[in-house]
């Protein structure tokens, strides 16, 4: 069944989509191979000492870890976390993410938050979070957005807020975001470890995990954010669930193995659905919780959150990889060298959002970037562009966001509501002549959408 566009939203879409902005600046860089298609690894690079040095006394302190733990130390580790001291994005890094593609994405994504906005009723505040940030290419394009539809936002104060923990994509998010316009915080303890402002004046700030956010009407964000959590590993035997672990190879002493416990575990007594119909299982407790947080601050407060993510709906199996140079890479091989990575199961985090928040989705990305106007906007910036290689690689990034064979239905949109936002115009009760509320706008993005 087709739905027409919000008159109001239609308005946005057209504004932002009638911009004359170069249809070159639309194309980032489009990677020969991406996390999407990899090749398989060509040679076993060198161990990374002091990561596998680190991880090897843990396990013989305390025996084997979890594959959770194991993620958690590899990715976010203070001192030699992968995420912590490295810039793996773009094409001298380990994968590539959609801001880095095309600029349409960002775009596309600018209208969605401010048609939620509206949606909400227009509060006079509006928070933007996002959960890692990458190098701060999509809040650049959504802040362009902003400034596009200035006006659209009647004089309501709007704030970025960036959850991030490594140190070197900060800096990078400071400079694309405000230039020489952030400082670093010195205050120990404080939730706020940097503050800036863009060139229009819009404030910025840093914070180490979402709990630091102020409280306040906001729209979340986390774009390939989901999928870099820790997950715990479960596998069906004949005595029941057991949890995967990581040990040393006692043949290979420099070397790491999956074991599986021998009794359970508290994670594998749990965290199991106990009517899974799967032989191998992969859970992200810590994506629950921050689901959870999320779910509640939109309950209390407001908003709207927007997870976008390579995913499944709890079908999936074993799906944990590494990436290094955009090749796939052995998880457990010089650990902290690489990416590591698991499909989120958005059946879980529908259940842990709870009743508290309506939930829509997951939609492949296809399917909401093509709701979203995509192809209107390809026309536009075709029409305007007449240069041949310009042409071809606009088509190009097109075709690797929303192709099946690639982006397009390898990732997928999921979304939290506030119940209002939802919620369908109360009736007039008796003689008395009410104006009703309007009809709530289509959830863009995840309705199929006319613009006729």
């Amino acid at each position: 069944m087709r739905a027409c566009f919000g008159v109001k939203t239609q308005m946005l879409i057209s504004r932002v989509f009638s911009q004359t902005v170069s249809p070159s600046a639309a194309v980032r860089w489009r990677a020969a191979q991406t996390r999407l298609f990899c090749s398989p690894p060509t040679s076993e690079e060198k161990p990374q000492p002091s990561m596998l040095r680190h991880l090897t006394s843990k396990i013989k302190a305390t025996g084997p870890i979890t594959v959770a733990e194991y993620m958690r130390e590899v990715l976010t580790n203070p001192v030699t976390g992968y995420y912590v001291r490295n810039n793996m994005l773009g094409p001298d890094g380990d994968f590539i993410t959609s801001p880095e593609i095309s600029q349409i994405f960002g775009e596309l994504l600018g209208v969605w938050i401010i048609s939620e906005w509206m949606g909400a009723g227009q509060p006079k505040h509006l928070q933007l979070v996002e959960l890692g940030p990458g190098k701060g290419s999509l809040a650049s394009d959504i802040l362009r957005v902003f400034s596009q539809l200035r006006s659209v936002f009647s004089g309501a104060s709007v704030s970025l807020h960036l959850v991030e923990v490594s140190p070197a994509l900060s800096c990078i998010q400071a400079q694309n975001l405000t230039g020489n316009r952030s400082q670093e915080l010195n205050g120990e303890g404080e939730p706020i470890y940097r503050r800036g402002e863009t060139a229009a004046g819009l404030p910025v700030s840093w914070y180490r995990c979402l709990e630091d956010v102020p409280t306040g009407f906001s729209i979340f964000l986390a774009h390939e954010f989901f999928d870099a959590l820790p997950i715990h590993k479960f596998q069906r035997t004949q005595k029941g669930w057991r949890e995967v672990m990581v040990d040393i190879d006692p043949e290979k002493p420099g070397q790491l193995r999956f074991v599986v416990a021998p009794s359970p575990t508290l994670a594998s007594s749990t965290l199991v659905k106990a009517n899974e119909k799967r032989s191998h299982v992969e859970v992200c407790a810590e994506g629950g919780v921050i689901v959870q947080q999320l779910a509640r601050r939109i309950e209390e407060d407001g908003g709207a959150a927007l997870i976008a993510d390579y995913g499944h709906d709890g079908t999936k199996t074993d799906t944990f990889r590494g990436f290094k140079g955009h090749q796939l890479h052995d998880v457990l091989s010089s650990p902290g060298s690489a990416d590591l990575t698991a499909d989120v199961d958005f059946s879980y985090l529908r259940r842990m959002a709870g009743r508290g928040v309506a939930c829509l989705g997951p939609v492949t990305q296809r399917t909401f970037l093509k709701n979203m106007g995509i192809d209107s906007r390809m026309q536009v910036l075709l029409k305007n562009c007449s240069d041949v290689s310009t042409r071809k690689q606009l088509i190009g990034t097109y075709d690797m966001l929303t192709n099946p064979a690639k982006m397009g239905e390898r990732f997928h949109f999921f979304s939290l509501l506030h119940h209002s936002r939802l919620a369908k115009p109360q009736k007039t009760v008796g003689l008395k002549l009410e104006k009703k509320s309007p009809a709530p706008l289509p959830v863009a993005g995840f309705t199929e959408l006319s613009f006729s």
